[in-house]
């Protein structure tokens, strides 16, 4: 029989040896050997990250001069004025600055643009800022690197103006009176991850604060308890803004998710009591995923982004449950909104005949500008090709388009929109993940240049292909898959779920659809004797080929929690007959 997977065979020696050194089971090691880190001592520092493998904050170019500007800003009494963006990274970042700067008694406050504004700074903004207090210094947080006219507005004015950020970096850095960035192109040395979402440098600038808010060396006890609870939020950010769970956005999320557990605010408290998130049980980055981080992104897509920053801050409990309360209906409304934008861009693709195109630009005037960052995530998995969702009008010129664009494993998108820019008013973002501006004037021009890029750079990998180990059912006990979890998460973006093949599995009884709309599929499947419950995710569709038997079928394996109790799930990926 061929199988359409690639995996190592099993060397059971390795697997052995592996799992005696670091009292592991071996279905932990059989995975880490896949991932190859078979070296006991590669393995133990992957499976115990601590804060003190955080790299020194003064490395990271621009922090130095920065936090020694914040600090004298503080000491001579002068506003200090965070400037924000509107998704869960800006939001996060913003709050753990303000929180930092106000325990160190700084007048500190912030500043996010309405949606409708843009994407980051804007003349306009620092014309405003600068006329309200000329002496304020203003810290952009996940913005700004690529604000070349607005940071010289500011120097013209003589506002102070520093830029932190993680973006992909143009061609001119802007002329602020510092630029902190993981991977500024002019730094004499490069920082050793360049990684980090804006909270993580946010992160590394507070850290830099508080040094010199102390002795200039070491951070005092009331700053070090601070950062501890400030590894939750920024844990937050990296997971809610994709960024790759490795190196320091893994020693992030591991130590902030832990952190979250022991010491929320009492803000992300009322957040996770709303998400279902019970007292006592672990947060995971699924639910960071899937749960908190949407409800927070759901201010900023569909009213101000200040709401959720001010849940973040509060330690008035009354006010942290109204808040929580409010984002959640929000989140609900942000739900029904993106179905409807979902289905009508999809509609659109296949009425144009563009449902077959590498690249799809797809526009309209009735989207909500909200919500098209993750409709073009839907549109782009749906089609598998890059995607750009693009509504016009929300910014007061009818003809004007802010568009999120979204990739597909394989492609630079930041390059792509970089060799289409001529078609495009503004762009930034990531490899993965980007926001434009477009006049209707130049739509169609760019669409066909999308494509024609896309067709050529666009060279899909086969992600399914690929997988951990080959496995019996029997093999995925409910201790064994809650130590994958415990031991190898969080999980993410270049740190996935572990993806298992089994081999001769038959159905127990007939698969059954379930959900609203009868959308997903549950299953019953056997193999020498073992039974497990098996879900497909919106594969209904695909029941009678689930049902001929016998299977092969690739698999994660997940604890499903259910009222008190636990057991083993596997979220089926794909199938074929042995």
């Amino acid at each position: 029989m061929s199988l359409p997977w690639r995996f190592a065979p099993l060397d059971p020696t390795r697997v052995r040896r592996l799992s005696e050194a670091l009292s592991i089971g071996p279905l932990t090691a059989q995975v880490l050997i896949a991932r190859g880190l078979d070296e006991p001592a590669t393995a133990k520092a992957f499976l115990t990250p601590s804060p003190n493998d955080l790299h020194d904050p003064e490395t990271l170019p621009g922090v130095s001069e920065a936090a020694d500007r914040v600090v004298a800003a503080v000491r001579a009494g002068r506003r200090v004025t965070i400037f924000g963006d509107y998704d869960v990274d800006g939001i996060t970042s913003t709050a753990l600055l303000v929180d930092c700067l106000r325990l160190a008694g700084a007048n500190a406050d912030y500043v996010i643009p309405n949606r409708n504004d843009g994407y980051g700074l804007n003349v306009a903004a620092i014309e405003k800022l600068h006329a309200e207090d000329p002496n304020r210094l203003v810290v952009t947080v996940d913005c700004g690197i690529t604000s070349v006219a607005e940071a010289e507005r500011a120097k013209t004015l003589g506002l102070e103006l520093i830029v932190t950020d993680h973006h992909t970096p143009g061609d001119t850095l802007p002329p602020a009176a510092v630029v902190v960035h993981p991977r500024r192109p002019d730094a004499e040395t490069a920082y050793a991850y360049g990684e980090l979402c804006g909270a993580g440098v946010a992160f590394k600038l507070a850290w830099a604060v508080a040094k010199r808010l102390g002795d200039g060396n070491r951070v005092n006890e009331r700053f070090k308890a601070w950062l501890i609870r400030a590894l939750g939020l920024t844990a937050l950010a990296t997971v809610a803004d994709m960024v790759p769970l490795t190196g320091e956005n893994r020693t992030f999320v591991h130590c902030g998710l832990r952190s979250l557990y022991h010491h929320a605010p009492p803000g992300l408290r009322a957040l996770l009591g709303v998400c279902g998130i019970e007292e006592g049980r672990p947060i995971t980055a699924e639910d960071v995923g899937y749960k908190v981080g949407p409800r927070i992104n759901a201010a900023g897509r569909l009213e101000q982004a200040s709401l959720a920053v001010d849940l973040l801050l509060s330690h008035d409990e009354k006010r942290c449950g109204q808040l929580a309360d409010y984002l959640d209906t929000l989140n609900e409304t942000r739900k029904k909104t993106e179905s409807d934008v979902v289905k009508a861009a999809k509609k659109q693709a296949v009425d144009r005949g563009w449902a077959e195109r590498p690249g799809l630009a797809l526009a309209s005037d009735d989207w909500h500008a909200g919500v098209v960052g993750i409709a073009a995530g839907r549109v782009a998995e749906h089609f598998d090709t890059p995607a750009i969702v693009i509504a016009f009008g929300h910014s007061g010129d009818a003809n004007l388009g802010a568009g999120s664009a979204r990739s597909r494993p394989g492609f630079d998108l930041h390059a792509c929109l970089a060799r289409c820019a001529e078609h495009l008013e503004t762009f930034g973002g990531h490899t993965m993940a980007a926001g434009l501006k477009v006049r209707r004037e130049n739509l169609d021009a760019f669409r066909e240049a999308f494509a024609a890029d896309v067709a050529e750079h666009f060279r899909p990998e086969a992600a399914d292909a690929r997988v951990d180990a080959e496995v019996r059912l029997a093999d995925c006990t409910l201790h064994a898959v809650k130590e994958l979890d415990e031991k190898l998460g969080p999980f993410g973006k270049s740190n996935r779920r572990p993806v298992f093949v089994a081999t001769h599995v038959t159905l127990e009884g007939e698969p059954r659809t379930m959900g609203r709309d009868n959308a997903h599929l549950s299953a019953r499947l056997a193999q020498t004797g073992r039974v497990m419950k098996a879900v497909a995710w919106g594969r209904a569709a695909e029941a009678d080929t689930l049902a001929v038997g016998p299977l092969a079928v690739s698999f994660t394996a997940e604890v499903n929690r259910w009222k008190n109790g636990e057991s083993v799930q596997l979220q089926l990926r794909q199938w074929q007959p042995c």
